[in-house]
């Protein structure tokens, strides 16, 4: 079983920069699991925001977010990142990190509560 929780979100004006982090208890490594951040915003569906995959050591990020946001990794922590840069009022979401055991998905196995990031002035 692999527990996540967020941390990170908060109230941040257009163009400025937030990260959030998602740490993992679990007595699993983590090894070789995909880790990701997804979003949802009021009224709309989730939608993937970026995936890492550590077996490949790839990433992917949503078209919207390509070029201001940039995931990464601790390993020895447990603890994956998103690093937000130039955010916009279409930001404005609840951001969930997941991760699974094989790949990036929208069906990831695990996932957290979640946390608010609201971008206004």
């Amino acid at each position: 079983q692999v527990q996540l929780v967020e941390s990170g979100g908060g109230l941040v004006q257009p163009g400025g920069s937030l990260r959030l982090s998602c740490t993992a208890s679990t007595s699993k490594t983590l090894k070789n699991y995909a880790l990701a951040w997804f979003r949802q915003a009021p009224g709309k569906e989730r939608e993937s925001v970026a995936c890492l995959r550590t077996s490949e050591d790839s990433i992917t990020y949503g078209n919207s977010v390509k070029g201001r946001f940039t995931i990464s990794n601790d390993a020895a922590q447990k603890t994956w990142y998103l690093q937000m840069r130039n955010l916009k009022a279409q930001d404005t979401a609840v951001y969930y990190c997941a991760t699974d055991p094989w790949t990036c998905s929208d069906d990831m196995t695990f996932w957290g509560k979640g946390t608010l990031v609201t971008v206004s002035s």
